[in-house]
């Protein structure tokens, strides 16, 4: 019985911070775009870095 007056108190207290940092990530806009990373993935508009008309080097990185 003398546990509960440990674990109702610790209760209360991580309650208490799981709501902070829920009402934190609502503030901070974390849910404000929920489809828009699942579409980023999907779409294909990576450029290659520098030369993005240039042909591709066919040099073997294998020693002769």
């Amino acid at each position: 019985m003398e546990i509960l007056y440990l674990l109702i108190p610790l209760s209360v207290v991580l309650v208490f911070m799981i709501a902070v940092v829920f009402w934190w990530s609502l503030k901070s806009g974390q849910f404000e775009d929920l489809e828009g990373p699942a579409y980023r993935i999907l779409m294909d508009d990576d450029l290659p870095s520098g030369n993005a008309g240039a042909a591709p080097t066919t040099q073997s990185v294998l020693p002769k």
